[in-house]
């Protein structure tokens, strides 16, 4: 029935959607960092991804945490260390000293914007924007708006404006146009750009992650996927074909050894600042 979805466990029992949001909250609330967790309503499981900081005793906590729901939990291992890439796809520099990546660009009216990660964006200063300033390439522009935590998207606003700017991202051997945003699928295929790495490709392998960082840096609603990045590439584009669907957030690995990457869905950092593709 919908909304009721359930799984059959090893001991035959299932769980179903309020029980699964149960554990999910159990495992937020035992978080020590370091995790990722999205709930599986189609599996009937809460599925947890731990990376190497993660102790055994502290995902034996986690699981204690669940109660008699822990067997509702999924345990994954991941190599590496989640951490936020704070260093679409050119390179954007912060005067603050930092580098990251430029998403999509975007316009409100006549007002041209780039979009990237709410990491990179956050005033070290305090909350008020418009600190960080940014040089780029083909200009620069100061930080109009930051979400972070919570959510991961910034939006940084041309200064001086120029007369248009390329809805396109760069594939580092060419250019790739994008003409929307959309939401993405479970396994859809998918590429993403950055600065660091340049161009890698894989697919969308979970929706709905919750990510902790460490350190009061909890993210959620993330896509996951098996696409590689390191620090440098942040706030750079997923895409799928002409369709633009997220900004890169962060994760485990490297592009030598591959690892899971999470991304901000672009479509939400949109809407909420009301702007379009130029």
């Amino acid at each position: 029935m919908p909304g009721t979805a359930h799984a059959a466990q090893a001991d035959g029992r299932t769980f179903g959607v309020s029980e699964l949001r149960a554990a999910s909250d159990a495992v937020a609330d035992a978080s020590p960092g370091g995790i990722a967790w999205a709930v599986d309503r189609a599996g009937g499981t809460v599925t947890v991804i731990a990376d190497e900081t993660v102790s055994a005793a502290e995902l034996a906590e986690i699981t204690d945490s669940a109660g008699d729901l822990a067997d509702a939990l999924t345990i994954e291992r991941t190599a590496g260390t989640f951490e936020r890439y704070a260093q679409g796809g050119d390179a954007i520099y912060a005067d603050v000293g930092w580098r990251c990546s430029l998403g999509f660009n975007v316009r409100s009216g006549s007002t041209f914007y780039f979009l990237t990660a709410g990491h990179c964006t956050e005033d070290p200063y305090g909350p008020t924007p418009p600190y960080p300033l940014w040089s780029f390439s083909d200009g620069s522009g100061f930080t109009a708006a930051s979400n972070f935590p919570g959510d991961d998207f910034g939006l940084v606003q041309y200064d001086p404006q120029p007369s248009s700017v390329p809805s396109a991202v760069n594939l580092y051997g060419g250019s790739q146009a994008i003409t929307s945003f959309a939401n993405p699928s479970d396994g859809q295929s998918a590429c993403r750009s950055g600065s660091t790495t340049g161009l890698h490709c894989g697919s969308v392998t979970g929706l709905g992650y919750t990510v902790d960082y460490g350190g009061g840096d909890v993210v959620y609603d993330m896509i996951r996927t098996n696409i590689c990045a390191e620090p440098g590439d942040s706030g750079g584009p997923l895409f799928s074909g002409s369709t633009g669907l997220g900004l890169t957030s962060g994760g485990s690995g490297n592009c030598s050894s591959g690892g899971t990457t999470f991304f901000q869905p672009v479509v939400e950092a949109a809407s909420y600042y009301g702007v379009t593709l130029p």
